[in-house]
């Protein structure tokens, strides 16, 4: 078995080490930025992203979902450290929210995942890469430093990003436009058939390709003012010298404050949070996994507990199955776990050895590569195919996107599955019940679940039936009738002899008919 296990990850090697390169790139400036979105250490961000690809990445089901701190969870984290006055008192609320995962995972309540509608994921998808699209524009065109822009949510003020956008474009820096514009053609010429089928150039990933375009760029132009990048457009990291520096940077829980109660309010909270964005992410995974695996949900809650617990224990940010990386892991090619592992150990390695170099990436192709993964997210061609399929689809979908666009993940995503909800229930309301007619003769069909819901259906069915007629009422498809439908049958088949009306019942019990 363990043979078996090797050979299967070995041989997909070829795609995975180019994916995890690609994803670390992706990650990397990501977990900075959250970490300082959510006034936390910046190392804080990348020890949860380290614990996420090193440990979280081979206890998941899922071959291909990345995880790490997570933009959803910023508002949370720093309003926690704000109320508990210190970093360590939060870190115990994050290892006790990840023992709560963990008893969530045993008591199977990852069948959660499962209830949400198709449309409402393919919804979170297309938002997220309209974010994803709009976010990274000022990064594109030099302007922005919001760090933690890239995997963020739309704030509240919706109205000052779109504004952000366009004032960028008048206030732009001529190096990272160059970067970009070089950037985006390289990732475009990437995606053609003749790159794909040239033997050497697919095993290179193009947004690989980008980002050693960016960092030659910046070191070429360091002395030339027109063309030279200012460092806030660069990756940031905090200064750390080899192992010893790293293990330095570690911060460990107060667990002193075991007996407060915002702790554990606290823990509860990031508990239910971080697992149904896990949960989405993780089902959204697995509709881009060009392989159709399907992974478990209740390991998955096992795999983000034990990686909370971790991340906890070491000073780390609460973390959960981030869909941007995961997508952009499937985009750069990644098959197997090897990637999302492989980007955890460089993400050490880059912290330890390699801080100095990497901090001379532009922020503007990592933008690029993000706007590529966001176009693949949200391409016409998704909404005319969910325009093709009918409102019962195309509503939840589109009443998903705006509610993410104008809220955040969550609110969101629980518009979309009232709206879902509403169409399912509007749906089985009029399968449920049907009425054929063939001159005077009736033939009413009771099919599968009929509730409640269906009585003012039925009473405007049953008054159809005109005088003299003969009514057939078919309970054989129904699974469960609803007694007040059975209430409805009996006082219409009481009162149908007055207007001379046959009745005849079919599998339909407890019920008398006319003779």
């Amino acid at each position: 078995m363990i043979h078996k296990h090797i050979q299967y990850y070995s041989q997909h090697l070829g795609n995975d080490i180019p994916a995890g390169v690609v994803v670390f790139l992706v990650a990397l400036p990501l977990c900075l930025g959250i970490a300082m979105a959510s006034g936390a250490p910046l190392f804080a961000g990348v020890i949860s992203g380290i614990v996420g690809g090193i440990v979280v990445a081979w206890l998941s089901g899922s071959q291909l979902s990345v995880s790490g701190p997570a933009a959803g969870l910023t508002v949370i984290v720093l309003l926690a450290i704000q109320k508990l006055g210190n970093f360590e008192s939060f870190l115990l609320a994050v290892v006790i929210a990840g023992g709560l995962q963990l008893v969530l995972g045993y008591m199977r309540a990852g069948i959660i995942g499962a209830y949400f509608p198709s449309a409402v994921i393919k919804g979170m998808l297309a938002a997220i890469g309209l974010i994803l699209i709009m976010k990274q524009i000022p990064h594109v065109v030099g302007f922005d430093v919001e760090f933690e822009g890239d995997e963020a949510y739309m704030p509240a003020d919706a109205e000052s990003t779109v504004s952000e956008i366009f004032t960028s474009f008048g206030a732009f820096s001529v190096g990272p436009m160059i970067v970009s514009a070089v950037a985006i053609i390289v990732l475009l010429a990437w995606e053609t058939a003749m790159v794909k089928r040239n033997r050497i150039l697919s095993l290179i990933p193009g947004p690989l390709i980008a980002v050693l375009w960016g960092l030659g760029f910046n070191l070429f132009t360091l002395d030339i003012p027109l063309l030279a990048i200012h460092p806030e457009h660069l990756v940031s990291l905090p200064a750390i010298q080899g192992i010893d520096g790293f293990f330095q940077q570690l911060r460990f829980p107060d667990f002193s404050q075991y007996a407060n109660p915002e702790i554990y309010t606290i823990a509860i909270t990031i508990a239910i949070v971080a697992s149904l964005e896990s949960l989405l992410s993780l089902e959204a995974t697995d509709k881009l996994d060009p392989l159709r695996r399907v992974a478990s949900t209740n390991q998955e809650l096992k795999a983000q507990g034990v990686g909370n617990i971790i991340s906890g224990m070491l000073g780390g940010l609460p973390m959960t199955a981030v869909i941007v990386r995961s997508a952009a892991n499937v985009n750069a090619g990644g098959r197997t776990k090897m990637a999302g592992f492989f980007h955890g150990v460089l993400l050490l390695l880059s912290v330890m050895f390699l801080s100095k170099y990497l901090n001379y990436i532009p922020l503007a192709c990592l933008a690029c590569i993000l706007l590529l993964t966001g176009y693949k997210l949200a391409k016409p061609k998704l909404f005319m195919e969910m325009y093709a399929k009918g409102i019962n689809q195309l509503a939840p979908f589109v009443i998903t996107i705006v509610a993410i666009l104008i809220s955040d993940l969550l609110k969101g995503m629980a518009i979309g599955m009232v709206c879902g909800l509403f169409f399912v229930i509007k749906a089985n309301f009029h399968s449920a019940i049907t009425l054929t007619q063939d001159g005077n003769h009736y033939l009413l069909r009771l099919q599968k679940d009929v509730s409640f819901l269906n009585k003012a259906l039925l009473r405007s069915y049953l008054d159809r039936v005109g005088e003299n007629g003969h009514l057939i009422i078919d309970g054989s498809k129904a699974q469960f009738i609803d007694q007040d439908i059975l209430e409805t049958i009996q006082d219409f088949v009481n009162a149908a002899k007055d207007d001379n009306i046959s009745v005849e019942l079919k599998k339909i019990g407890g019920l008398s008919q006319l003779p």
